[in-house]
């Protein structure tokens, strides 16, 4: 755990010292009442039992700010009364809390032999204070009627272990979550930047091919084509703006949808595909994300149109249905499975954006030639 901040540590300190003030009245007044049920053989309570209490719940002051010196004071403190033969009582409350910290404040290796050390510590200043010869059976049983000890240090790795584990998932799924986002920003830049490019691509090669001829139609194609990049900046400049700062102050457009797929349609007839759009059912208005894959899926298909499939005519049909919106995508030219199909990369970041929102996609050569792309995404409730 690292160091904490000032106001944390002043608290924290304050919050130790109460409690060692409360501790310490515990002690000082409980410990006389303990002593009164044991035998003659423990020492009454003196003047120097009452400084050793104190001094136990003074330690306490820095059982979290430092636990390892904290938890090595107290045993000195307790081995030093149970070496004197005091009354045993509260002051095991001190070592309780002090394993305790050291277990949820300490790494598990060093924690662990602090614990150790302690416990050991205690066994041998209550073999001391037996005043009996040190054998194996002694400390056998020494250990044994200590052994309790370890179970607050055990709590407390435990709690050490829980908060380090949900640590570690927040960091996975912030990590997690940021690998996503930074997915879908590359996912818009290519449909964006490659959409506008196949349009300019189209315009280019127009323009190139009237410019001696009719030059009134090729700056036509010229100025479709600085619309197009215009328009493309513009969207990505939009879709990178999720990394400017707050302080740009510059609010995001909102992202595109089904309401533009005409425009679309409009830019890519234009450029010398002819696309006939076809809109069925009542639209709705579907959810962001939902609204957003099925404008990428019409883009980008019609993208792979304009590359691949050579001389064709294209037809996107939309269909509102009361659980769903159906999205299709069809072509008549050639169906070239290597640049259309699965294996392609539009393919797959088209099909990767309707699993996104629970929707399927299928895309595949027709019977009759040309090309398919079949989206089914849902538009607030599942699929019948």
């Amino acid at each position: 755990m690292g160091p904490l901040p000032l106001r944390l540590r002043t608290r924290a300190l304050a919050v130790d010292a109460v409690v060692g003030i409360l501790l310490g009245v515990v002690l000082v007044v409980g410990t006389p009442h303990a002593a009164a049920f044991q035998s003659a053989f423990r020492r009454p309570v003196d003047g120097v039992a009452v400084a050793l209490l104190v001094a136990a719940a003074a330690t306490m002051a820095g059982r979290r700010l430092a636990p390892a010196w904290s938890l090595g004071a107290m045993a000195v403190v307790v081995s030093v009364y149970l070496a004197l033969r005091y009354p045993y009582g509260p002051i095991f409350l001190v070592l309780v809390l002090g394993l305790y910290a050291a277990g949820a404040h300490l790494p598990i290796r060093r924690s662990a032999a602090l614990a150790a050390g302690a416990i050991g510590l205690i066994v041998v200043a209550e073999a001391v204070g037996a005043r009996a010869q040190l054998n194996g059976a002694l400390l056998v049983s020494l250990v044994a009627w200590h052994g309790w000890l370890i179970v607050p240090w055990a709590l407390g790795a435990g709690v050490r272990a829980r908060r380090e584990t949900s640590r570690r998932d927040r960091d996975e799924e912030a990590r997690r979550l940021a690998y996503e986002e930074r997915l879908r920003i590359a996912r818009e830049v290519h449909d964006v930047v490659g959409h506008g490019l196949a349009v300019i691509n189209m315009q280019a090669g127009v323009a190139l091919h009237v410019v001696d001829r009719r030059p009134e139609q090729a700056r036509v194609a010229l100025d479709a084509i600085k619309q197009t990049s215009k328009d493309a900046l513009d969207e990505l400049r939009a879709t990178l703006a999720v990394f400017r700062q707050p302080e740009d102050g510059d609010a995001r457009q909102p992202a595109p949808g089904l309401r533009q797929v005409d425009e679309v349609v409009a830019a890519m007839t234009e450029s010398g595909l002819p696309v006939d759009l076809v809109v069925t059912g009542s639209p709705v208005a579907l959810p962001a994300a939902v609204d957003l894959a099925a404008y990428r899926i019409v883009q980008e298909s019609l993208t792979n149109v304009a590359r691949h499939a050579g001389p064709a005519r294209a037809t996107v049909r939309v269909r509102y249905e009361p659980r769903e919106v159906v999205v299709e995508v069809t072509n008549d030219g050639h169906a070239r499975t290597a640049a259309n199909g699965a294996g392609g990369h539009g393919i797959a970041g088209m099909r990767e954006r309707a699993a996104a929102v629970q929707g399927t996609l299928e895309a595949g050569p027709r019977p009759e030639g040309g090309f398919r792309v079949l989206a089914h995404l849902p538009s607030g409730g599942s699929r019948p």
